[in-house]
């Protein structure tokens, strides 16, 4: 579904707390509140003398004015550069839209305003982070190749669609809704057979339906598990359709939404871990589990499902604002009332109508479905990087069906320092163990793997490879003259200066210290000490080191490959056919990124630049 920009208006910010209602909405309202979906009481100010707080409370009043003002005013501007940075970034412009979200951020930091203590732009600095975040991973997923097609999901083609009544249709699936089982409660009007009306009879419904309920094979039976264990409804996972259509790496570049679920960047409160590395958002596995957790919370808090989906779309201080003005905790209530944005409006009569259509096949033309097949691995867990490159050759698989098992990571490696679960092919793991001991824990981000094929030379290997014929040699202990052998396993060391760029970045025109470190995601702190600098500002062409330089182990004690760490436990490398002597030290490098993962009551630690949310707790989709 379409996310709104998180910018364009701070005051919806302050309504998601559930601000107290109007006294006319509430005075004689319809209908029965549940008390899950009533609006926070708020404190009433102890009373104290006129004549002792009357100058001091207008000297405040005017203090604040003007330092209310002052914000509008930045955040106004702020807003005009960010929204021309889209524009460039979606015409392909690509260095004007950096420019216009650096210069955003710097008339931010520059602006000499507390953006710490201020709520208001604290949320907004935060918000202008995250966006322009996505928006580069957006980019960095477009810019290694492989990142998939991601298709539109089936209820943002409906968005613009009227549905007229048609009561002989509504009376027919009424009819057939008696036989349909189903652990939700399924209803059918107006609304809802409208929606079956679109995905049966619009080519343009049909196709992208169809083609979500087959994309649904690759993880049906992950999440029907992960829904059981949290006590969710089973024909939730339907909501899916709506969101994504089932796509792991969807991602909304206007709003930053991302992953099958859609969460918004600052997703840590739901227990996914977003850093320079990985964003969970895309693991099939931990957004599911943490949409489960979130959409049960919703439900807890309105006792209804169909208010916990129309507030996991719009924000639950929204639903409970409306819930609060019209007085009925009751969706399609609030739906006639005309309170809802047009798009939740559609959003859980669509959703119900996949599961109707779903769950009735035969009925709806879906009965030749294929669904694909569901996705299976084996798991490895890393604490050190790792490239993709090297754990396809290690495994016998393509680069691009490595990156397609592991759709968090936002980088062709795994952390530095941060253990993460390595997706790899099914069978593969012991030799993917086996082999991944011949290579020295700190060559795994550059060196290679290879076996060889009939007709193959060192030179030929050599070339290939970007490496040197003489270091092949030397890394597998073979003697000057050897040949390769059809079927030997080859270590292939890449040249230094490989490895060595993706420990500089050159500076462009519009950097600044903080762009740079949330590109790399390390902290301003870290980048000003490694590159002994004083301020943010640096210049165009200017070479900074993005990681701690490497410190050379003492002479005499150098780190033998033989008891290099294999995932998380230290093993010794057994005999093979092909075996290193040489010695190789460590880098002692520093973790490049922070986990962002936090409880539900924390915001998600994000680089150096973290600032504290106010203290709002109900957040709208863009907060999820």
């Amino acid at each position: 579904m379409q996310r709104w920009l998180l910018l364009t208006a701070c005051a919806p910010l302050v309504l998601l707390a559930g601000c107290p209602q109007d006294k006319a909405n509430q005075a004689g309202a319809p209908g029965k509140i549940p008390a899950q979906a009533t609006a926070p009481a708020t404190k009433t100010a102890p009373a104290t003398s006129s004549a002792q707080t009357l100058p001091h409370t207008t000297a405040q009043t005017v203090e604040d004015s003007t330092k209310a003002y002052k914000a509008q005013q930045l955040i106004t501007r702020v807003e005009q550069v960010y929204r021309s940075g889209v524009e460039n970034y979606r015409a392909g412009h690509l260095e004007a839209a950096r420019a216009d979200f650096d210069s955003a951020v710097d008339q931010m930091l520059t602006s000499g305003l507390d953006l710490k203590g201020d709520p208001q732009l604290s949320d907004e600095f935060e918000h202008l982070l995250d966006a322009v975040n996505s928006l580069e991973i957006a980019a960095l997923k477009q810019g290694n190749g492989l990142s998939p097609t991601i298709e539109a999901a089936p209820l943002d083609a409906a968005n613009e669609v009227t549905f007229p009544s048609n009561a002989e249709l509504t009376a027919q699936l009424n009819a057939e809704l008696k036989t349909t089982q189903s652990d939700f409660p399924l209803v059918v009007n107006d609304y809802v057979a409208g929606f079956i009306s679109y995905f049966t009879n619009s080519s343009a419904g049909h196709a992208h339906l169809l083609r979500s309920l087959e994309r649904a094979g690759k993880y049906k039976d992950m999440i029907s598990k992960i829904l059981r264990e949290e006590g969710v409804p089973q024909d939730l996972i339907y909501l899916a359709v709506a969101e994504s259509g089932f796509q792991p790496q969807a991602l909304n570049a206007r709003s930053g939404a991302g992953g099958m679920w859609q969460f918004m960047p600052f997703a840590g409160a739901y227990g996914l871990t977003r850093n320079g590395w990985v964003d969970e958002r895309f693991d099939p596995e931990k957004s599911s589990r943490a949409y489960a957790r979130y959409i049960k919370s919703l439900y807890n808090q309105f006792g209804d499902w169909y208010l916990a989906m129309a507030a996991y779309d719009w924000g639950p201080g929204y639903v409970q604002r409306a819930v609060m003005k019209t007085g009925y905790a009751d969706f399609w209530e609030l739906y006639r009332r005309g309170v809802l944005p047009g798009e939740t409006k559609n959003y859980v009569p669509g959703i119900i109508a996949a599961i109707i259509m779903a769950k009735n096949p035969h009925q709806y033309g879906l009965d030749k479905i294929t669904p694909d097949a569901p996705v299976i691995s084996d798991t490895v867990t890393t604490d050190y990087a790792i490239d993709l490159h090297l754990v396809a050759d290690l495994t016998n698989a393509s680069l691009q069906e490595i990156v397609a098992l592991n759709p968090s990571l936002l980088r062709m490696s795994t952390p530095q320092d941060l253990s993460f679960d390595l997706h790899i092919p099914t069978g593969t793991r012991d030799a993917f163990q086996e082999r991944v001991k011949e290579i020295p824990e700190d060559k795994r981000s550059s060196w290679r793997f290879h076996v060889v094929k009939a007709g193959e030379s060192l030179d030929s290997i050599a070339t290939l490879l970007h490496a040197r014929s003489a270091e092949i040699i030397e890394a597998n202990d073979l003697k000057a003259g050897d040949s390769a052998a059809e079927g030997d396993e080859l270590v292939i060391p890449v040249t230094v200066a490989a490895a060595a760029r993706a420990q500089h970045y050159t500076a462009r025109r519009g950097d600044t210290l903080v762009t740079v470190a949330d590109r790399f995601g390390v902290s301003v702190e870290d980048l000003r000490r490694w590159n002994r600098l004083s301020s943010n500002t640096i210049r165009p062409g200017h070479v900074l080191r993005v990681a701690e330089p490497v410190k050379l182990a003492p002479k005499g004690r150098a780190h033998s490959r033989n008891s290099t760490k294999k995932g998380s436990q230290h093993v010794t490398a057994s005999s093979s056919k092909k075996k290193t002597t040489h010695s190789s030290s460590k880098a002692a490098s520093t973790k490049a990124t922070r986990s962002s993962s936090a409880s539900a009551h924390n915001a998600p630690a994000k680089s150096s630049k973290t600032i504290s949310k106010s203290s709002s707790k109900s957040r709208s989709k863009a907060t999820r």
